[in-house]
C-alpha cells in the first residue's frame, strides 16, 4: 500500500502555498562566475539547473541555518534597519575553524518582520555587510513551518514525546508538513542564489528546521558539497516511526553526504531507522561509518560541538564581569552557590532540579542556610500551553522551597527569570561550587562546558575572586545522562533527573567531595573542552566532509524519483546498465556461448514466498538450451533434489548446486561431487553452535546441507539479527579455524562450507572444458545478485581464453540491482533479467528459423538439380 505520506511535489504546485518561482532572483555580488552546463547532468530531474563548474572561482562555504547569526533592530524614528553580528551564535563562532576557505555565506531568516517593500534593501544591506542572504519567508507560510511543524511537531517527537492526546502534544498536520516543505523550498531557492562552483564550494545545512532541505539541493546540484547536522536528538526507531513522513525524512537527509551527530546514541538510532524502514545497512571501514544508497556513500560523523574559548575568556575578562564577581560575593557572603542555567522549556527538567534541592535540604538539615541554588532561566523559545504550565509549577516549587527553608536574609532558591547578559551568567559560573545541568532529553548543552572553563578563569577574574595566583582551580558537575554532553564529561555525576533522591545525593556529593577530587575532575574536563572547542569540531566535519565528496567527479550521476522521494544514483563510469540491443549483438556474432545464472534474487525475486521457478522461466531456459550454441547453467547455493525437482523439465539445463559442490551438465547426465571436500567432521562443531543462535535469535533457523550450514536471520529483528550474525560468524571463525572450512556472510545469512567450493570454481570448470575440447566461447554472460556471484564475475574475466578465437570473448558480468559490484553491467531486478534472457532465447529462436529455413532451400534445389 502506498503511503499517503508519500507527497510529489507535483501535488503541491496546485496548491497557494507552493506557488514560488522556480527561478530565484540573482543576487549580483554572489553569481559573479557563469555556470557551465555539465554533459553528463542534463537531464529533466536538474530542474534546468546544472552543476556549475569554472576554475576561476575559490572555495566558499555556504551554512544554512534556520536563523542567521545577526541581531536586528529598527528605530521607530528614522525607520531605518540596523544589524551587528551575534556574538553569542554558533553559526558565527565556528567559522574560526575555516580558516582554510576564503569566504563563509549564510543563508537563514531574520528574527524580526522586514516589509516586503523593504526586504530588497535589507537583502543588499546585509549581502555587503555581512555575507549574510535572508529568506524572507511569508508570515502564514513561518507560522506554520517554524511554531507548527518544527516546534509543536518535530521538536517533542524528537524529545521522546508523543501526541498521546490533544492536552499532550499536535497530532500531524498535513497542512503544517506542507509549510514545512514550502519553507524548505525557499531557503533552497536562496542557497542555488549563492552556489558558483559545486565543485569547489561547501553547503552546510544545520538543524531539524531543515531537513528535507538536502533533497532540493541535491536534485538541482547532483555534485552538490553538502553536509547535515542535527543539534536535538535523533529518537529511537520505536518513536521515530510513528511520524508519517518518516521515510520522506530519512530519504531526504541521504542525499547529503555527511550526517552529524552529537553522540554515537543518536547515530545509531538514525541507522537503525534506515535499516528498519529503508533496508539499509552500514559499515564501518577505517574508523568511518558509511551507509551505501543507490552507489553513493553516505557518511556519518559522531563528534559533540564545543564551546568558543576565546568569547567565554574574553567575557571573563571583561570589566562589567569582575564588578559582578565582587557584588555577587558580597550577596551570597558565607553560602555555598550551586549553578543552573536552562531555557523555559519542558524537557529542562527545571522542576525536576527543584523537587531534588528540595529533598536534599529535608534529608540535610546542617545545609538549611548555606546553600543556595542560583537557577536562571532564559527565555522560552516557543509559546504554548505547556511552556506556561512549566513556568507556573517552577514558580510553585521555587515559592515552597523559599517558605519551608528560607528565613530573613536567606533563600534557598534564588529564580532569575529574565535575559542575563552572557558576562553575568560568567560571573556566577566563576563562584558556584557546582553546576547542575538536569534536562530530561537533551541534543548537547553546552552550560557545563562553559562553567569548567569559567572556574578555570583568567588573571583578571581571579584577582576579582581574590584568588592567589597558581592556585589550583576545582570544579563539580551533576549532568544528566540524558544530555548529549553526558558521554564527554567522564568526570561528571550522572544522573536519572527522574530519580529526585538520586539527584539530592549527588549534588550533596559534588559539593562535599575533596579538594583533590575535584582539581582531578576539573583538570580532567578542562583538558577535553579547551581541546574540542567549537572551531575543532567545524574543523574535523569540513575535513570528514571533503573526504565524503571525493569520489564526486570519478562517477556518472543520474537524478530518479519524484518529489522528496528523489535521489541520485551514482556509478563508476565503466558500470552501466546491461542494454538487450547491445547484448544481442554481441549474442548473434558468435558460434559458442556460455551462460551462467544464479537462482534466488536473479531467477526469482528474493521477496517471493513460492521459489519454484514460474513457468516463463522454465520457457526462457528451455528455448536458452535448445539453441547447440549454448552451454546454460544455473548455479545455485541451493540443495540438488530441490534443483532438480524444479528444473526436471529442461534436460538441457547444467545444474551447479551448493555452490558447486555438486555438479552435473545436463538433465541425463549425473551428479558429480567435488573433490575439495571429503571430511564433514566439522559440522559437529560448527551446528550446536548456531543452534545456540537459533534459541537465542527468535525468527532465525538453520538450513543443513549436505555440504554446508547456513544460518538464517532474514524473519528476525533486524538490528538484533545483524547484531548475533556478526557475533556467530566471530564465534565460528574461532571454533573452525584448524578446519578446511570458510564461514562467510551474505545477505541475511551466516554460511559455513568447504574451503574452495565457490561459484567462481564452477564458471572456471565450465570454462576450461570448452577450451579443452577445442570450442572456447566467444560470449560469456553471467548474472547474480549477491556476495556469493562475485566469484563468478572474477572468475570469466580472468579465464585465459583461447588464442584460436579470432577476437576477444564478449564477457558479460551482470549484478542485479545498483550496488558495489565486480560485474561492470546491472539489471534493476528479476523482471529485467527474464526479460533480457527472453530477447536472447529469441534471437536464437529466430537465427534456428532461418537456419532450418535454409536447409529445406537447400534440399529443395538438390531434387530439382
Amino acid at each position: 500500500m502506498v503511503s499517503r505520506s508519500c507527497i510529489s511535489l507535483l501535488d503541491f504546485a496546485s496548491g497557494n502555498m507552493m506557488n514560488f518561482s522556480q527561478s530565484p532572483r540573482s543576487l549580483p555580488r554572489i553569481m559573479t562566475v557563469p555556470g557551465i552546463i555539465s554533459d553528463e547532468d542534463v537531464d529533466g530531474t536538474n530542474d534546468g539547473i546544472s552543476d556549475a563548474t569554472s576554475t576561476g572561482s575559490c572555495a566558499k562555504m555556504i551554512i544554512v541555518s534556520n536563523f542567521l547569526p545577526l541581531n536586528a533592530q529598527k528605530d521607530l524614528n528614522s525607520g531605518k534597519w540596523s544589524f551587528s553580528f551575534d556574538e553569542d551564535s554558533l553559526l558565527l563562532q565556528m567559522k574560526d575553524g575555516f580558516s582554510a576557505i576564503p569566504e563563509v555565506v549564510y543563508v537563514g531568516s531574520l528574527r524580526v518582520d522586514v516589509d516586503s517593500s523593504e526586504q530588497e534593501e535589507v537583502s543588499q544591506k546585509l549581502l555587503e555587510e555581512f555575507n549574510c542572504v535572508p529568506t524572507f519567508i511569508p508570515p502564514d507560510i513561518y507560522k506554520n513551518f517554524y511554531h507548527g511543524f518544527c516546534k509543536h511537531h518535530l521538536w517533542p517527537l524528537f524529545h521522546y514525546m508523543l501526541p498521546l492526546c490533544p492536552d499532550h502534544g499536535n497530532r500531524f498536520d498535513r497542512l503544517l508538513w506542507q509549510a514545512y516543505v514550502s519553507a524548505n523550498k525557499i531557503f533552497a531557492d536562496k542557497v542555488t542564489e549563492v552556489i558558483n562552483n559545486t565543485e569547489e564550494d561547501y553547503v552546510w545545512v544545520h538543524d531539524y528546521h531543515l531537513m528535507v532541505l538536502p533533497t532540493f539541493l541535491r536534485k538541482r546540484f547532483n555534485r552538490v558539497k553538502l553536509g547535515f547536522f542535527l543539534h536535538s536528538p535523533f529518537p529511537s526507531s520505536e518513536i521515530y516511526r510513528t511520524l508519517l513522513v518518516r521515510d520522506e525524512i530519512l530519504k531526504a537527509l541521504l542525499n547529503a553526504d555527511l550526517i552529524g551527530f552529537h553522540t554515537f546514541d543518536y547515530a545509531r538510532h538514525f541507522l537503525s531507522c534506515c535499516s528498519r524502514m529503508l533496508g539499509l545497512d552500514y559499515e564501518s571501514k577505517r574508523g568511518h561509518i558509511g551507509l551505501e544508497y543507490f552507489g553513493r556513500t553516505v557518511y556519518i560523523k559522531i563528534l559533540p560541538v564545543g564551546i568558543h574559548m576565546g568569547r567565554v575568556e574574553s567575557a571573563l575578562n571583561h570589566p562589567s564581569s569582575s564588578i559582578k564577581v565582587k557584588e555577587i560575593q558580597e550577596q551570597f557572603k558565607g553560602k555555598r552557590l550551586v549553578i543552573g542555567v536552562d531555557d523555559m522549556d519542558i524537557f529542562k527538567g527545571i522542576s525536576l532540579k527543584l523537587l531534588a534541592v528540595e529533598h536534599l535540604l529535608l534529608q540535610n538539615s546542617e545545609l538549611r542556610g548555606k546553600l543556595v541554588l542560583v537557577q536562571i532561566v532564559n527565555p522560552a523559545r516557543s509559546s504554548g500551553k505547556d511552556v506556561q504550565e512549566a513556568k507556573m509549577e517552577i514558580y510553585s516549587i521555587t515559592k515552597r522551597i523559599n517558605d519551608t527553608f528560607g528565613f530573613p536574609g536567606y533563600e534557598p532558591v534564588v529564580l532569575i527569570d529574565r535575559h542575563v547578559p552572557f558576562c553575568e551568567k560568567t560571573a556566577y559560573y566563576a563562584l558556584a561550587e557546582c553546576c547542575i545541568v538536569n534536562a530530561v532529553r537533551d541534543g548537547m548543552n553546552l552550560i557545563p562546558y562553559k562553567y569548567i572553563v569559567c572556574r578555570q578563569g583568567t588573571p583578571k577574574m581571579d584577582e576579582a575572586l581574590g584568588v592567589a595566583s597558581g592556585s589550583h582551580h576545582t570544579s563539580s558537575l551533576v549532568v544528566s545522562e540524558f544530555t548529549g554532553c553526558s558521554p564527554s564529561l567522564s568526570g561528571a555525576i550522572r544522573v536519572n533527573p527522574w530519580d529526585i533522591e538520586a539527584v539530592a545525593n549527588a549534588v550533596a556529593t559534588a559539593i562535599n567531595m575533596p579538594d583533590l577530587e575535584k582539581q582531578l575532575r576539573h583538570g580532567k574536563h578542562y583538558c577535553y573542552v579547551s581541546s574540542h572547542d567549537v572551531a575543532y569540531w567545524a574543523r574535523s566535519f569540513m575535513q570528514d566532509l571533503k573526504r565524503a565528496c571525493k569520489d564526486h567527479y570519478s562517477k556518472h550521476c543520474w537524478g530518479i524519483g519524484f518529489g522528496l522521494n528523489f535521489r541520485i544514483l551514482s556509478l563508476s563510469p565503466s558500470f552501466r546498465k546491461l542494454s538487450n540491443d547491445y547484448i544481442i549483438s554481441a549474442y548473434m556474432r558468435t558460434s559458442k556461448r556460455a551462460i551462467f545464472l544464479d537462482y534466488d534474487g536473479t531467477m526469482v525475486p528474493h521477496t517471493s514466498l513460492d521459489k519454484t521457478p514460474t513457468p516463463e522461466v522454465i520457457s526462457v531456459l528451455n528455448n536458452l538450451c535448445a539453441d547447440p550454441m549454448n552451454s546454460v547453467f544455473i548455479v545455485s547455493g541451493r540443495g540438488k533434489k530441490s534443483l532438480s525437482d524444479w528444473f526436471v523439465q529442461c534436460e538441457n539445463l547444467g545444474i551447479a548446486a551448493e555452490h558447486g559442490y555438486f555438479f552435473r551438465w545436463s538433465g541425463m547426465s549425473d551428479w558429480e561431487t567435488s573433490s575439495l571436500a571429503v571430511d564433514f567432521d566439522w559440522k559437529n562443531i560448527a551446528e550446536p553452535v548456531m543452534k545456540l543462535y537459533t534459541e537465542a535469535t527468535d525468527g532465525s533457523y538453520i538450513e543443513v546441507k549436505e555440504s554446508a550450514l547456513v544460518w538464517h536471520h532474514q524473519d528476525a529483528d533486524p538490528d538484533f539479527g545483524s547484531c548475533q550474525a556478526k557475533e556467530l560468524l566471530d564465534h565460528l571463525e574461532n571454533v573452525l579455524a584448524n578446519d578446511p572450512v570458510a564461514v562467510k556472510r551474505g545477505q541475511n545469512i551466516v554460511e559455513v562450507k568447504p574451503q574452495g567450493v565457490t561459484k567462481g570454481f564452477v564458471a572456471e570448470k565450465v570454462l576450461s572444458k570448452m577450451i579443452a575440447s577445442g570450442k572456447p566461447p566467444g560470449f560469456v554472460l553471467c548474472i547474480g545478485d549477491d556476495r556469493s556471484d562475485e566469484d563468478m564475475f572474477e572468475s570469466i574475466s580472468k579465464t585465459p581464453y583461447s588464442s584460436s578465437l579470432p577476437s576477444a570473448p564478449a564477457i558479460f558480468a551482470c549484478t542485479v540491482g545498483q550496488k558495489p559490484s565486480k560485474a561492470r553491467y546491472y539489471l534493476d531486478d528479476t523482471v529485467d533479467v527474464l526479460a533480457l534472457l527472453q530477447c536472447l532465447a529469441d534471437a536464437s529462436s529466430s537465427n534456428l528459423s532461418s537456419t532450418e529455413t535454409q536447409v529445406s532451400v537447400d534440399n529443395v534445389v538438390r531434387k530439382e538439380l
